[in-house]
């Protein structure tokens, strides 16, 4: 994390701020159109830069500690930092896009997680409980708050279901730096934490397990799996604190059009419709 303080940011940061996040979620609707069993992962994530760069913006995760990429591509038991290359997305895999877009001096971050073809129903409710425990997070993102309330009502919604709650990895303030203070965990308790302010903005995402929580990292030394195998799922905004309700400053609308438009990616959506 970056500096020690928590920065809050004025109206015209936010717009800044607002301007990367809507333009990561048009890149991953393009990835979105993209996906299919037969592409390689490292395809995906050329796709996914030159679409940043066309748009005069830059990647926010390439050269970031030495990372050589545009996307983090999670794929199956892959929790996050999944790193493109040879892979071959396959029927029934489970695939987490996680990105990031630097313009006009902010960044914004934003992750979703997509089936590929059919897969099994568990699977699916683990992405559906996953990217509704998110918006139970973002409801409580109202200043007043603490982050605690945040954490304590994503872990409340996914262990209600049986899911494994990831707790070595967490959210973050997003701003000039991809990671600011403070933290966000997907876990904790009520009333606790900093005191959310207007002018925060935070990246709140859910990363949960079809089992256990327990994680490990791979040799690579970015990606983390989970420890008993079983498929992860990620979802993520970027968001404001407000004086009134949060704004979520990233979107998901082009992302699931593009998914209507995929009939890979639709057809195990429609098992929950």
């Amino acid at each position: 994390m970056s500096g020690s303080t928590i920065v809050l940011k004025t109206e015209e940061e936010i717009s800044y701020i607002r301007k990367s996040s809507l333009l990561v979620g048009k890149t991953l609707a393009e990835v979105a159109r993209n996906l299919k069993p037969g592409i390689s992962t490292d395809r995906l994530d050329a796709i996914a830069e030159t679409f940043i760069r066309d748009h005069g913006a830059l990647p926010s995760f390439k050269g970031y500690h030495g990372y050589k990429h545009t996307l983090c591509i999670s794929v199956n038991e892959e929790i996050v930092h999944g790193i493109p290359g040879a892979r071959i997305i396959a029927e029934g895999d489970v695939v987490s896009i996680d990105c990031g877009v630097y313009m006009n001096g902010f960044h914004g971050d934003s992750a979703y997680t997509f089936p590929i073809g059919l897969v099994d129903v568990a699977t699916i409710m683990l992405l559906q409980v996953t990217k509704t425990a998110l918006y139970k997070g973002i409801a409580k993102a109202k200043s007043g708050n603490r982050i605690g309330d945040i954490s304590a009502a994503v872990q409340e919604y996914s262990e209600s279901h049986g899911y494994g709650v990831v707790r070595e990895l967490v959210g973050h303030g997003v701003g000039r730096n991809l990671h600011e203070r403070p933290e966000v965990p997907n876990y904790g308790k009520k009333g606790s934490g900093p005191v959310l302010r207007p002018g925060m903005t935070l990246a709140i995402e859910p990363m949960i397990n079809l089992g256990s929580r327990q994680i490990r990292q791979l040799k690579d030394g970015w990606t983390v799996i989970t420890q008993d195998r079983k498929p992860s799922a990620h979802f993520e905004h970027t968001i404001a604190v407000t004086e009134s309700e949060p704004e979520i400053l990233s979107s998901f609308d082009e992302i699931e059009l593009a998914i209507t438009e995929n009939e890979y990616i639709k057809e195990s959506i429609s098992i929950l419709n």
